[in-house]
């Protein structure tokens, strides 16, 4: 790695977009080459669809093969099927077995050879040079080591690049790690970085002395509002990646202007399920992912046209002005977070975005709930937000109110009438600390749930 330089592996990231693109199509060509000839399960579904895996020699012919979503990896491994359908190589070369979380279903199962977590660390150090780290940054990892593949990817990618990582897993740590090891870099959620301030305010220090200087929100997709905030009380930049056990692995560089996507390892398409077909840059649809394997490199899973069920838009595929050359996209929004109400989409975002105005962080913790009831065919829906005060006393509700409608209705003009109208109410409700519903439920909070 070239130090002087803020680039990972500059000869791939600043690739002339032309040699990228025959890079990816000669990858294209040997990814399904494999996927035909180790993949129980690609074998058997390109006889069935009738497709001659040497006919895939381009993007194009690539978009033209069938989706697959998580619901085929289920159907096609136990307790469904005996075998692992997906498993594209024998045990003797399986490195680590992982699992999806499994909240829409029994979890995906996904094996990774050692080769596996070399594309993947590769991933994250790209990331995180792009970001500023490098040698001698200490960073605090606030994620899961475990089946989840994110924490143990950047642990992987820090030796790459000479940074030390303080594994803890989560940011309930001993504010002494802070005060003794002096990290200069923390990877974590939005909230678990606000909680992990306040309890450095309430012991006496401020966090933008703590010595950190960058903040890096992995794992959910979160509101500008939100971005900003978390910058403001930490005193430094916060840079937003997104990854999964697929294998994705985006992440924003310091021109904080989209999500570079590492288009010789991993190819996105953008597809509308709503019109069934792929669409063009600068609009909305699903993240359609595909693995890209170096030629001769082997995969204990790969996938091919796979639905993340995520959404996302392709912002553009010209150089950044970092210098890189690979695409940037949107920051990927979960399509299980997104409800729909009078015939308009909104997503948890949206409702983050109206609690975190400025205005009302001089009030709120930043914590929050919503909940949808009733029907549109009983005449009404309703919303009902909750939001966690520091101290619900002096808290001004009308101001709060007042910004989030403007807000959370500003570009959502079905909505907007049918709030007008009256059939969508949003009702607001305020609590003091730990006063949320999300407090008295272990695991991941769901903070937007449909209860009509």
């Amino acid at each position: 790695m070239d130090n002087s330089r803020p680039y990972f592996n500059p000869e791939i990231e600043t690739m002339d977009r032309e040699e990228l693109d025959a890079l990816i199509e000669e990858r294209v060509r040997y990814t399904v080459k494999y996927a035909a000839e180790h993949s129980p399960f690609y074998r058997k579904w390109f006889e069935k669809q009738g497709v001659d895996p040497a006919e895939i020699k381009t993007h194009e012919d690539l978009l033209d093969l069938p989706i697959i979503s998580g619901n085929t990896i289920r159907e096609n491994q136990p307790p469904e099927m005996n075998e692992f359908m997906f498993r594209s190589v024998g045990w003797e070369d399986v490195f680590t077995v992982h699992e999806t979380s499994g909240t829409s279903g029994n979890p995906k199962s996904f094996f990774l050879t050692w080769e596996d977590w070399e594309r993947y660390s590769e991933k994250y150090a790209r990331i995180f040079r792009s970001q500023g780290f490098g040698p001698g940054d200490r960073v605090v990892v606030c994620a899961s080591y475990g089946m989840n593949v994110g924490a143990n990817t950047m642990t992987l990618a820090a030796r790459q690049l000479g940074m030390s990582i303080i594994p803890e897993g989560k940011c309930t740590f001993p504010l002494r790690v802070i005060e003794a090891y002096r990290p200069t870099g923390i990877v974590g959620s939005v909230f678990k970085l606000l909680n992990l301030a306040r309890r450095l305010q309430a012991e006496g220090i401020d966090p933008r002395e703590s010595g950190v200087d960058k903040l890096v929100v992995g794992g959910e997709s979160f509101a500008e509002e939100s971005r900003n905030y978390l910058s403001e009380i930490w005193g430094c930049p916060v840079y937003n990646t997104y990854g999964s056990t697929e294998g994705t692995m985006c992440g924003e560089c310091d021109e904080v202007s989209g999500l570079h996507v590492p288009e010789d390892l991993v190819h996105v398409d953008i597809y509308d399920p709503h019109v069934e077909n792929y669409v063009p840059d600068g609009e909305c649809g699903r993240v359609i992912l595909s693995t890209l394997l170096p030629v001769g490199a082997k995969a204990g899973t790969l996938l091919l046209n796979y639905d993340t069920e995520d959404t996302t838009v392709v912002l553009t595929r010209k150089q950044c002005p970092c210098g890189r050359t690979h695409m940037k996209i949107m920051t990927p929004q979960r399509e299980a977070e997104t409800v729909w109400v009078e015939g308009a989409p909104f997503n948890r975002v949206d409702v983050e975005r109206g609690v975190f105005q400025r205005e009302n962080m001089d009030y709120l913790t930043g914590e929050y709930e919503a909940f949808l009831y009733g029907a549109e065919d009983e005449g009404e829906t309703v919303l009902r937000v909750s939001m966690e005060c520091e101290s619900p006393e002096v808290c001004d509700r009308d101001r709060i109110k007042e910004n989030f409608l403007r807000t959370f209705l500003k570009y959502k003009p079905p909505l907007s009438r049918a709030y007008a109208e009256g059939t969508f109410k949003i009702i607001f409700n305020f609590t003091g600390p730990m006063g949320l519903e999300l407090n008295r439920i272990k695991g991941r909070p769901k903070r937007l749930v449909d209860r009509r």
